[in-house]
């Protein structure tokens, strides 16, 4: 089996030496090829209007100048056009990818972009909910043998699937449940405004920190109670009620 390696935190990332270790647990026909460069809510989005360099480390190791959706379509049609990946991991990220996260996730992206090119694609990440060392074992100890189940299973083609650990070490993981994709209920991203040394405004994101309080079932709350959270996801953003309802208040248009 041949698996391609990416992930949104760039080719020298903490988390993708995770990654291919987990890998390497699968097959021994690695590949990693990863954007140059940190490109952390990045989401879908592709490099259109500059070039785009692949740079290699070692005959498996490659980085792109660009985004994960990027690194991911140079290593199917450029870096292994001869013989495509038979399995597209994305991850390890540093930080969990759950609730509305997953819409601006470069990580969750680069699985999508494997998705659409028809290679089966899942994407990895870690919680973190403080700032001590990220518990990288976690997902090591874990993820092989979730990842076989996972292809024992089979899922759909238009599907991804994302998992997410919980910030814990292996041995507190509480368990391992499928999941839907949450939503908090309460917006965490502000805009911090602050003063560089020559007096000019310029603005940081950051998150507030509090929690949500989700119900069972859903991928945050399995998280908030340490469990690693499974979550079939998909392109279709079409509202089926709202659909229905604008079908017939324009029907007669």
């Amino acid at each position: 089996m041949r698996i391609l390696c990416s992930n949104d935190d760039g080719v020298h990332a903490r988390g993708l030496e995770s990654l291919v270790k987990i890998a390497r647990e699968l097959s021994d026909d690695v590949w990693v090829v990863a954007p140059q460069d940190e490109q952390s809510g990045a989401a879908r989005a592709l490099t259109l209007a500059h070039p785009i360099r692949i740079n290699e480390y070692d005959p498996r190791r490659f980085s792109v100048t660009g985004t994960p959706s990027d690194a991911v379509l140079m290593g199917v049609t450029k870096i292994l056009k001869d013989k495509k990946p038979d399995l597209i991991l994305s991850g390890v990220n540093n930080g969990q990818n759950i609730a509305e996260d997953v819409t601006v996730s470069g990580t969750i992206a680069a699985a999508f972009q494997g998705m659409t090119m028809g290679v089966p694609s899942i994407a990895l990440s870690l919680s973190r909910f403080s700032r001590d060392t990220a518990r990288w074992a976690t997902p090591e100890v874990h993820a092989p043998a979730i990842i076989r189940k996972l292809l024992d299973a089979g899922w759909p083609h238009d599907v991804v699937i994302n998992v997410n650990f919980p910030d814990r070490d292996p041995d507190d993981v509480a368990g391992v449940e499928a999941t839907v994709q949450g939503r908090r209920d309460a917006v965490q991203l502000f805009a911090e405004e602050r003063k560089d040394l020559r007096g000019g405004v310029y603005y940081w994101y950051g998150y507030t920190g509090e929690l949500s309080d989700p119900p069972q079932g859903t991928d945050l709350k399995a998280i908030y109670e340490g469990r690693i959270s499974i979550t079939p996801l998909h392109l279709e953003l079409t509202h089926a009620d709202s659909h229905a309802a604008l079908k017939k208040a324009f029907a007669a248009d």
